[in-house]
């Protein structure tokens, strides 16, 4: 699994983190070891697994949708378990605020609303969902 950061915010935006799963290794759940690690990457260090570019959500999502579904998750989309997830899926996701407009319309072009439930939850929370769920339905639990 490999997962994407576009960070917008100061002091020079944008900053895309890829993180690939298979590849990154010495790296612990707590906080502060990915404090740490990413403290590294951002002020040019390097760490397996972990690339830094300076390419934003649009160049991001393009070079993907070649291949994969897009799913923009929001509380008033299409219940995720009515759709038949592709196996390559990017899932996009923003913080408590939401996806600034032109984001969410640039990647609704490309993909569809889904939702988790009824329930609103926080991303960090929606992502261990989504490892659930689709682990879930490719009987690896």
């Amino acid at each position: 699994m490999v997962f994407h950061a576009v960070l917008n915010g100061p002091p020079s935006p944008p900053v895309h983190l890829r993180i690939d799963g298979d590849v990154v290794h010495d790296v612990r759940t707590d906080q502060q070891t990915w404090q740490q690690i990413l403290k590294k990457m951002l002020s040019g260090g390097a760490h397996p697994g972990i690339t830094v570019s300076r390419s934003g959500f649009e160049a991001l999502l393009k070079g993907m949708v070649d291949e994969e579904s897009v799913y923009v998750l929001e509380e008033g989309g299409k219940g995720i378990a009515d759709i038949d997830v592709a196996a390559n899926s990017v899932f996009v996701l923003g913080d408590h605020i939401g996806l600034p407009w032109k984001v969410e319309a640039f990647a609704l072009r490309r993909g569809q609303k889904v939702s988790l439930g009824k329930r609103p939850y926080l991303a960090a929370s929606c992502i261990t969902v989504l490892n659930y769920l689709l682990d879930k339905r490719e009987n690896l639990l």
